[in-house]
């Protein structure tokens, strides 16, 4: 009979199956299930009305969603319109993350994407209210683009501190090839790890939190809880690092002009805490004066950068020569080519080190994940753009200031000969004898001596410092920004105790104020260390360790083949990912073994509190199913091996209805069965109601078995 009906009227047979699917799901928690059953009704009339009252609620399930429900959504036949022609909006597919809260408004809107319900997309309620959503528009939060919200965001943090006060004195060290060479090495673990993000991004609806968000929803809670706090963590020093830089060129312009406060190092501790106070008003101010303060940045900076490059192509005048600057020259492009290492720490790993910091601002759009229009799009078009074009820049200014600029002047201009004068050095052939200042180590200015060489060769020196200003600050402000946002996500996933103080969130955006205050004495603490070079290798080593997990977060679920992984982004592969794992662990090694070390340390650390506590989340993780992957293996290996005697494991089917009724049975079987074999609790209930056992009777049992075992 149940044939012929699937031949004859298979929409009604499907109905009927999704409608009675509440009696014959099997339930099973660890060793207990519990299989329902209807009982036969042989009236015809019953029959009639229950077939009537299923394509009822056939029809029912077809207007409102149920997380419940198997059946798909009704098409929308213009879902590939092109919206902007139109005028309307393209409606979005939805994430597994929606499908599982379809019900759970409230839940919904305080993920931090800023979405007050969350309606399926394709469904009648949707496209009847999509004019009403169109209407509320103007209510809604503040939400960027992929040029504002990522693009310009990732370049101003990419361009930091380093790019105006270190990347000459790292060419001075390394020479020009090996500082291509850092570039390249730094540009490839941050491309790897931009493209891991991309496809992560593009697998579903990204929420407020950034690489949180992003590894705990792929590794689960046990790898993503111990990274949110170490990436919070590294953007709040990364606020101290630059906040640092800013304050090292108000401290160089207060010698200028003799205004020194105290003391050289004192100098840069109130400046900089100053300024990272300042940073906080603007950040609590909102996203929207955020965005407008980063595109001033932006501006002033490419301005800046416009200045040095027409300052290289100006010949230099005889003050510009005594401290170095001669304009393009190939005798001095060719000196430079090669490395000249100075100081007992000097080596290739050390400048890496120290370079690599100017490469971590690729996550500062997905950071604020929430506030983007499109995520999906943003992300990866919008990071890739930044590391694009950062990385001329980089290229560019230190093959220039390379060719421009000798390692070591005096500054003097009674240095200066002419005729037949002999001396030694890279001067002499220039007009010019350093050599009394290299052979003393006394020379103040050069590439290796002066970290303002860029100010020197520039076209109009106040540009540069300006240029300076913008790019520490608006670094330093986006790492003020990101902390916050990330920790406030952790806070609000409930995987550690004492820290949900620090998810609240205030207006229409959300905005995380108490985890604003937290980040900022953290930078202050970092602050008051006041040496640039000692805290960048820090910073280093806590973003490779981030940037190894966000690989293998890609890498994970790509090789477990899990349904619910399909980026719409295509240009990754899982082997770069883990390439970029390994490349990223070993260079944290190579740089600062005892801060890898730490960095690592505190990750097991957090990673078994969560093991041990067990957190009540299911994000469907790679984990999982990578577990799927491993039992059904083994089972599958199972399958072809015969009993043995040696082997044996009794597997039983009890049927106690629900287990606490009948303790001697199930102390009867588990007397033989113990922690080494298979007992399967059993309960049918015949019942015409439709609604199945709660879940939280089953977990009861659960924890009954647990005790009683």
């Amino acid at each position: 009979d149940l044939q012929q009906v699937l031949l004859t009227n298979r929409f009604v047979v499907l109905q009927s199956i999704v409608s009675c699917s509440p009696h014959g799901i099997l339930y099973s928690k660890v060793n207990t299930f519990v299989l329902t059953a209807p009982r036969q009704d042989t009236s015809d009339e019953s029959e009639t009305s229950d077939q009537t009252s299923e394509h009822q609620d056939s029809k029912q399930d077809l207007r409102s969603p149920s997380i419940y429900s198997v059946i798909d959504t009704v098409p929308q036949l213009d879902f590939y319109i092109n919206a902007t022609a139109t005028g309307r909006y393209r409606r979005s597919r939805p994430s597994l993350e929606v499908l599982r809260k379809a019900t759970d408004d409230v839940e919904l809107g305080t993920e931090g994407s800023g979405e007050g319900t969350a309606e399926l997309a394709g469904t009648p309620e949707s496209a009847q209210g999509g004019a009403n959503n169109r209407r509320k528009a103007a209510a809604q939060p503040v939400r960027f683009g992929w040029i504002t919200g990522v693009m310009i965001r990732c370049m101003l943090n990419i361009w930091g501190v380093i790019t105006f006060l270190r990347l000459s004195w790292i060419t001075s060290q390394a020479g020009i090839l090996l500082t291509w060479l850092i570039i390249l090495m730094s540009v490839l673990v941050t491309s790897i790890t931009a493209l891991s993000v991309s496809a992560i991004s593009t697998n579903g609806k990204v929420y407020s939190g950034g690489a949180y968000f992003m590894i705990s929803r792929t590794l689960g809670p046990e790898v993503g809880g111990p990274i949110g706090v170490v990436y919070s963590f590294a953007n709040a020093i990364g606020c101290a690092l630059h906040t640092v830089g800013f304050s090292e060129t108000v401290r160089d312009l207060l010698i200028e002009y003799n205004a020194v406060i105290v003391d050289p190092v004192n100098d840069v501790r109130i400046v900089g805490v100053a300024t990272v106070t300042m940073l906080l008003l603007i950040s609590l101010a909102g996203m929207e004066w955020e965005a407008k303060t980063q595109i001033l940045f932006f501006a002033i900076l490419m301005v800046s950068f416009v200045n040095y490059f027409v300052g290289t192509l100006i010949p230099a005048t005889p003050e510009k020569q005594s401290v170095g600057f001669f304009g393009y020259n190939s005798e001095i492009f060719v000196t430079n080519l090669m490395p000249n290492w100075r100081g007992p720490e000097a080596n290739f790993f050390q400048m890496f080190a120290i370079f690599f910091p100017s490469a971590i601002g690729i996550l500062s759009g997905a950071n604020i994940s929430g506030d983007l229009k499109d995520p999906e799009i943003a992300i990866p078009k919008g990071t890739l753009m930044a590391i694009f074009w950062t990385t001329l820049s980089y290229l560019g200014i230190s093959a220039t200031i390379g060719a421009c600029v000798v390692r070591d002047a005096s500054g003097s201009m009674n240095d200066s000969i002419s005729g037949n004068v002999s001396c030694e050095g890279m001067g002499c052939n220039l007009g010019w004898d350093f050599s009394q200042c290299e052979m003393n180590q006394t020379c103040k200015y050069g590439l290796a001596n002066n970290f303002q060489v860029l100010t020197t060769v520039s076209g109009f020196g106040p540009l540069i410092t300006a240029g300076i200003f913008s790019a520490t600050l608006s670094s330093a402000l986006a790492f003020i920004v990101s902390a916050p946002k990330v920790f406030q996500c952790l806070c609000r996933d409930n995987i550690y105790p004492y820290i949900g103080f620090f998810g609240k969130g205030y207006g229409k955006n959300q905005e995380p104020f108490r985890a604003y205050v937290l980040t900022y004495f953290i930078a202050v603490a970092f602050i008051l260390i006041g040496d640039l070079n000692s805290i960048a290798p820090l910073i280093s080593n806590f973003f490779l360790c981030s940037y190894s997990l966000i690989n293998v977060s890609c890498f994970h679920a790509s090789i477990t083949n899990s349904p619910g992984w399909r980026p719409s982004f295509k240009y990754y592969s899982h082997w770069v990912a883990l390439f970029g794992v390994v490349i990223s662990v070993v260079l944290m090694f190579l740089l600062n073994w005892w801060a890898a070390l730490i960095a690592f340390g505190l990750i097991f650390f957090l990673l078994g509190y969560v093991i041990y506590k067990k957190p009540a989340v299911n994000w469907g993780s790679s984990v999982q199913a990578g577990t799927y992957n491993m039992a059904l293996s083994y089972s599958v290996s199972l399958s072809g091996v015969e009993d043995h005697v040696k082997n044996f494991r009794p597997q039983c089917l009890v049927l106690t209805g629900p287990p606490n009724v009948r303790p001697a049975l199930v102390d009867f079987v588990s007397s033989f069965t113990k922690n080494i074999s298979l007992m399967i609790c059993g309960d049918i209930l015949m019942d015409n109601d439709k609604s199945v056992v709660p879940q939280h009777n089953i977990e009861a049992l659960v924890k009954w078995l647990n005790r009683r075992k």
